[in-house]
């Protein structure tokens, strides 16, 4: 395929070749520019039967950019008809040839299969992407008891998210879950955690030797909450 014009597959699979080959090839004295427009005259569309070389322009003289474009192999067999130069019949003769040996059964297969793996090699790497996420997904929604911070952070990790206790911890109070002023109420729920149903506290009395009773509170995630939170820190949002 690469003998009298360099005929290349775009991302597609599809046969293009470079148009200031073509130009050279086909021996058009008119400048590349001007030749062109005049091409694009005969109903050629951009991004269906050629598209603008943006990011490999050459400079040519006077460091003037010099455009260039991909076109699809019919039009560049019809330019090369519409030249009605001996030439011209050469470089269609060309570009049928080429046609047909893209058009065989052999080569259809192995674009077929080349398509098939760039598929399932993106799936697979969407897929083991996707899998820490997935797993720890689905513990979180098995879960109907509420857990500490700790065990949830645990948990986490566990399934592949690198997220400590303490970075919890913080996390919750920097995004307004848990109370951040220091003091009897630090680390308790916020009125908005509790609103959402997100947190419950678990109160545990303590009977001192000297005989009085404290009660210690500990936040304790819902269920609800988990799943919250797990949607919040899978996809990155506050």
């Amino acid at each position: 395929m690469n003998n009298l014009i360099n005929v290349t597959l775009n991302e597609n699979q599809e046969p293009v070749v470079s148009g200031r080959q073509l130009h050279q090839v086909l021996g058009v004295k008119t400048a590349y520019k001007d030749w062109f427009k005049r091409m694009t005259e005969y109903g050629f569309t951009e991004n269906e039967d050629f598209l603008l070389l943006k990011n490999e322009q050459q400079t040519g003289r006077g460091g003037h950019n010099k455009i260039n474009h991909v076109f699809k192999l019919d039009m560049a067999k019809e330019i090369a008809m519409i030249q009605r130069t001996d030439k011209g019949k050469e470089v269609r003769q060309y570009f049928i040839q080429v046609e047909k040996d893209f058009n065989s059964p052999e080569k259809i297969m192995a674009r077929a299969l080349k398509i098939a793996d760039r598929k399932i090699i993106k799936l697979e790497a969407t897929i083991e992407e996707q899998k820490p996420k997935v797993i720890f997904a689905n513990a979180v929604s098995a879960s109907h008891t509420s857990i500490l911070v700790g065990d949830f952070a645990k948990l986490m990790r566990q399934n592949g998210l690198n997220f400590g206790q303490n970075r919890l911890f913080s996390w919750l109070r920097q995004n307004g879950y848990l109370i951040n002023r220091k003091g009897s109420s630090w680390n308790m729920p916020t009125q908005k955690a509790m609103d959402l149903g997100l947190f419950e506290i678990k109160e545990t009395t303590i009977n001192h030797s000297d005989g009085h009773i404290s009660i210690n509170k500990t936040p304790k995630i819902t269920g609800k909450g988990q799943l919250y939170f797990a949607d919040k820190l899978l996809n990155n949002i506050a």
